[in-house]
């Protein structure tokens, strides 16, 4: 399934992005390449998709096989490379709650590491995954 976005750039630092539901997210330059960090970076907004993603992916995986979660919650560190500037590691560190039987905790853990985002960007930069029970 194909999914429509577009983007326009609103300022030197700024970008406008636009998802084909009309959902509208607003990008700038992080404060160590020109911008003034006052919102997400495109480097931010791939980074947090792998949080975001693995969150969904386990949630979807309780629902549908009756798996009653508290919610998951999720904090995330993004360190960046210089030469050549990229995104060289990523540290989340995920928080399960809920009263899932151990089993069941662990099956929602294997499925969240199947994530399509960690999939995709754990070939070129380095992932350091965390899960707890809360």
């Amino acid at each position: 399934m194909a999914v429509r976005m577009k983007g326009r750039s609103t300022g030197p630092t700024t970008v406008e992005l636009t998802h084909e539901s009309g959902s509208i997210i607003r990008t700038m330059a992080p404060k160590d390449n020109r911008g003034d960090g006052s919102t997400f970076s495109p480097t931010d907004l791939c980074a947090v998709s792998l949080g975001a993603c693995a969150t969904t992916v386990m949630s979807l995986f309780a629902r549908d096989n009756g798996i009653v979660l508290g919610g998951i919650d999720f904090e995330l560190v993004k360190e960046m490379a210089a030469n050549p500037r990229r995104i060289a590691k990523l540290t989340v560190k995920f928080t399960i709650r809920g009263t899932a039987s151990q089993a069941d905790y662990e099956r929602i853990v294997a499925e969240g590491k199947t994530c399509p985002v960690c999939g995709t960007i754990g070939k070129c930069v380095e992932i350091d995954a965390s899960y707890e029970r809360a």
